[in-house]
């Protein structure tokens, strides 16, 4: 029920805005994404704890090969994801509409949300944390920067949790970015859904001109993410930089 320029969302945009600033990343309560990916991650738990022989049949360089002949067995649990899949993701990308809405209204470069979403990318990934059956914190993931330009964290009967790297180097700095990990302890099993978006192929990023003067020079030189993620993967980069993205892209 939030409408553009209400006092709410005027208000919540500049609340966005001040926990990006300070974290990096916020936590967002969106009762209907909650309820939609209760069923959806229920349905991918059933689907990641397939016995690993049974994934080692699927072939998905050779089409009609793979699961194929066991279509009819796993075809109830993959018709259940698809229809769960679709409204769960409808929700996902308007959420990250509205929050980068809010984020560039805060910054008055509203002006850019077209071409911004335009050229973005989503992809959603669905990962399984295993037990690591002990009382102590210990890494789920290692520390991290995500090459994205926003990441939307949904685990099951969580809130869900939003960053943002790419923006940092958008806004010319004046995000925070965060290098992040993953803590778990305890011998439950978590699952998650990620939804990502970057920046497509041949897009290139570079920070607005209404963000460049004489006391803020310009920060990060324009950069196509593809070449970003190429020198990411040199394994003498991985060891040396905590952001890739500044050691790349830095004027």
């Amino acid at each position: 029920n939030l409408k553009l320029s209400s006092p709410k969302w005027d208000l919540l945009k500049f609340q966005v805005r001040e926990a990006l600033e300070e974290y990096d990343y916020f936590e967002a309560s969106f009762d209907q994404l909650l309820e939609l990916q209760r069923p959806f991650l229920k349905a991918l738990k059933q689907l990641i704890d397939l016995p690993f022989q049974i994934k080692q049949l699927a072939n998905p360089f050779v089409p009609m090969l793979g699961l194929y002949q066991d279509c009819m067995r796993a075809y109830p649990l993959m018709m259940h994801i698809f229809k769960s899949l679709a409204p769960f993701t409808l929700l996902a990308l308007g959420l990250e509409k509205t929050i980068l809405r809010m984020i560039l209204e805060s910054f008055s470069l509203e002006k850019y949300m077209d071409e911004l979403v335009d050229s973005t990318n989503n992809h959603l990934r669905a990962m399984k944390y295993g037990r690591i059956n002990t009382s102590e914190l210990t890494h789920g993931v290692p520390a991290h920067c995500d090459h994205t330009t926003m990441t939307l964290l949904c685990q099951l009967n969580e809130v869900q949790k939003v960053n943002f790297v790419l923006l940092q180097v958008w806004l010319n700095g004046q995000l925070t970015v965060v290098y992040h990990r993953m803590m778990m302890k305890g011998n439950e099993t978590s699952y998650s859904i990620r939804v990502f978006a970057s920046p497509r192929e041949g897009y290139l990023v570079k920070v607005p001109k209404e963000l460049v003067d004489d006391k803020n020079p310009m920060l990060f030189k324009p950069f196509d993410l593809e070449e970003v993620l190429k020198f990411y993967y040199l394994q003498t980069v991985q060891v040396a930089t905590k952001s890739t993205i500044k050691a790349y892209c830095n004027v």
